[in-house]
């Protein structure tokens, strides 16, 4: 193996981080690293370890020798070190903020007040519903019969680069409530606060090789750490075209696997919708500089109040602050990294080579600020439709009726999520159930409960976490049968 005893250190926004894996209960270091810039003016703030094929083997089998002991320890006794694992996550608000905030640039204020916490709420949630998992017993042809929930095994968890923190307690949590031990690979380009999660594993308590941290370049370690015959379970949050290489990896070893992976929201609003209120949702799809998977991005309005809502959607745009994220006053954060920058205004550029009518925005700004932009496209053919960006560019149509609001909204390969703007009722059944996605927001959005089923369809995903369906995902289901009057 690669790696050593040796750690390595960095401070950031004046709190100490290590640079290393977290591999079987120590700080491991590889012989290459690759830089960690901040998107708050470019610089490097890490230089991070870089795994591959030995620290992925290491990983796993770390996991594998903690797998008998995590699983015998029961659900009382995982949700005890969960409990106190979101204890401390809310202990440590502040400095696991501002480490997110210098990493990926998310709002200050928006991970202290909501983010972080969200995160401890994950471990919470899935360890009370681990306890409240009731074995299902049944009388059948002469049988006892009862179904019993057994922990599948190691399972490596590949988390994105937004919101890095909470959206890998989103697949932990369940993962090690359902006694799974967990190798989480976090994003290259904001590893740090997932490092700090391991140090809270292990002050917590939780035994050595049940959480591990492996740091790399996904081509490089991803692909070794996905490929091994040891893991049990595989889950993902990221792009299609990476999915598709960890699927074949997971069907070569007959591993589950399931994956979130991104999507291209239709946000439909109807003549009779509160227009104040649609157009400042609509306005907020910016926030995060639209790296939001869940993002409603393709602005569907009836032509009967087009004006309207363009008026109201322009003036709410038009309050958008952007700049520093430490910032109170910012709304609208910078791009993640260069690349995600030149990504985006790749596909601004192309719509106008394209002809596209371009109605606000469309400039790239200070460092790694975009204008929120905004583009009327001539068919809904076209790449700015049909594409996700992940980043704050929208696109606006318009349609007659319902039928045609429909057709749109389920008119590209993505299908996560749906937000419907409409104050009726019945209009609010009909085009909920129409909207092919995983969830859909009736005059809200992002509000969600832990314990209800989340993925995509199409191109969005496959397979769903949240509340018993993750616990379920993380389990082999074994029937147990015994025959009557045969044992007392």
């Amino acid at each position: 193996m690669s790696a050593t005893s040796q750690a390595g250190f960095v401070t950031v926004a004046g709190h100490r981080v290590s640079t290393d894996h977290w591999i079987g209960g120590e700080r491991l270091t590889s012989a290459e690293r690759f830089d960690v810039i901040t998107p708050i003016d470019g610089s490097v703030i890490a230089q991070v370890a870089a795994g591959g094929a030995s620290e992925a083997d290491a990983a796993v089998r770390a996991a594998h020798a903690a797998a008998p002991g995590w699983a015998a320890i029961g659900a009382s006794g995982r949700a005890a070190l969960l409990h106190r694992l979101a204890e401390l996550i809310d202990q440590n608000v502040e400095r696991l903020a501002a480490v997110e905030c210098a990493d990926m640039a998310m709002l200050l204020e928006s991970l202290r007040l909501r983010v972080i916490h969200r995160a401890a709420a994950n471990f919470r949630n899935y360890a009370d519903l681990a306890l409240a998992y009731e074995e299902r017993d049944w009388h059948s042809k002469g049988t006892w019969n009862r179904v019993q929930r057994m922990p599948a095994g190691p399972a490596a968890v590949i988390t994105p680069w937004n919101a890095p923190f909470m959206l890998s307690t989103w697949k932990v949590a369940p993962a090690l409530a359902a006694g799974c031990p967990v190798v989480l690979k976090p994003a290259e380009w904001s590893p740090l606060s997932c490092s700090l999660l391991a140090d809270l594993t292990a002050e917590a308590g939780f035994p050595p090789g049940v959480f591990n941290v492996l740091q790399g370049v996904g081509e490089q370690v991803g692909a070794a750490l996905v490929s091994h015959p040891l893991l049990r379970r595989i889950s993902f949050t990221g792009s299609p075209e990476t999915a598709r290489l960890i699927g074949v990896s997971a069907a070569r070893n007959l591993v589950p696997f399931t994956g979130e992976l991104g999507g291209k929201g239709p946000l439909i609003v109807f003549e009779d919708a509160d227009l104040d209120a649609a157009a400042a949702k609509a306005a907020g799809q910016y926030d995060d500089a639209g790296q939001v998977c869940l993002a409603g991005t393709r602005l569907l309005v009836q032509e009967s109040i087009r004006e309207l809502f363009l008026e109201r959607f322009n003036a709410a745009v038009d309050r958008h602050v952007l700049g520093d994220p430490r910032d109170a006053r910012t709304t609208v954060s910078p791009l993640i990294h260069p690349e995600h920058l030149e990504r985006v205004d790749g596909f601004v550029q192309r719509a106008l080579a394209d002809g596209q009518r371009l109605l606000r925005g469309g400039r790239r700004l200070e460092g790694l600020l975009y204008e929120p932009t905004l583009f009327e496209p001539s068919d809904n053919s076209a790449e700015i439709v049909q594409r996700e960006v992940f980043g704050p560019v929208l696109t606006f149509q318009t349609f007659a009726d319902e039928d045609e609001a429909v057709a749109l909204a389920n008119s590209t390969a993505y299908g996560l999520s749906g937000i419907v703007y409409t104050s009726s009722m019945g209009r609010a059944d009909r085009i909920g159930r129409a909207v092919r996605a995983g969830i859909v927001w009736i005059n809200t959005f992002l509000v969600r409960d832990l314990t209800a089923p989340f993925g995509g369809v199409g191109i969005s995903g496959i397979g769903r976490e949240g509340g018993n369906y993750a616990l379920d995902f993380y389990s082999d289901l074994k029937t147990l049968q015994i025959l009557d009057g045969s044992v007392r």
